[in-house]
């Protein structure tokens, strides 16, 4: 099985927090469950929880903090650890911190959300990749279709929309083997980066 990794966007704070943190526990600990990355912006708030719930559940979690060292992680930014296994000093801030992170994804999920997670999720729709909303989360995933409506976005077949954590999860990994399918995971490892004419750097 082909692990992908699928990053949890939410707020760090504010009106959603409260209300959505059973539901991102759910999708950190489903995506462990399903045996894929869960990836999270290294912050507080509902991708804490869920990076908290697949610690707990035995999943991998990799956090991308816009801090340069975990000295600017702790102090300058008050971002925890301890619930991820790596964590990427980016040192590209919040803006390019979330840019990051998206590119480093193969899917993304949002629920609740502030701003943050609205350039995210455009970040993540305009690279053509796909994105799953929580709906009655609140934030920015309660403002997501009628922006996409109303903004006429590209990309719209890779949006997927459910209220239930485990049933987006499953929709998001659907989509995700879907574009993969022409990869056959065991040819590519046994194929041509051992091959010793294939053109190498360095």
């Amino acid at each position: 099985m082909m692990n992908f990794s699928i990053c949890v966007s939410g707020a760090a704070g504010g009106r959603t927090v409260k209300s959505g943190r059973a539901d991102a526990e759910l999708l950190g600990r489903t995506i462990a469950k399903s045996g894929h990355t869960l990836t999270t912006g290294a912050t507080v708030g509902l991708p804490y929880y869920a990076a908290q719930a697949a610690k707990q559940a035995g999943g991998m979690s990799i956090g991308f903090s816009p801090a340069s060292s975990l000295r600017e992680h702790l102090h300058k930014y008050r971002l925890p650890i301890g619930v991820f296994d790596f964590v990427n000093f980016t040192g590209m801030h919040y803006v390019g911190r979330d840019i990051h992170l998206v590119q480093s994804s193969d899917a993304i999920i949002t629920i609740g959300g502030r701003f943050g997670s609205l350039h995210e999720f455009t970040t993540a729709l305009l690279s053509n990749m796909p994105c799953g909303v929580l709906t009655d989360s609140g934030g920015t995933a309660a403002v997501v279709e009628q922006l996409v409506e109303q903004l006429e976005a590209p990309n719209r077949d890779m949006l997927v929309f459910d209220d239930d954590p485990e049933r987006l999860v499953a929709k998001v990994i659907k989509m995700l083997e879907k574009d993969y399918a022409d990869i056959d995971l065991k040819d590519e490892l046994a194929r041509w980066y051992l091959d010793s004419d294939a053109p190498h750097y360095g």
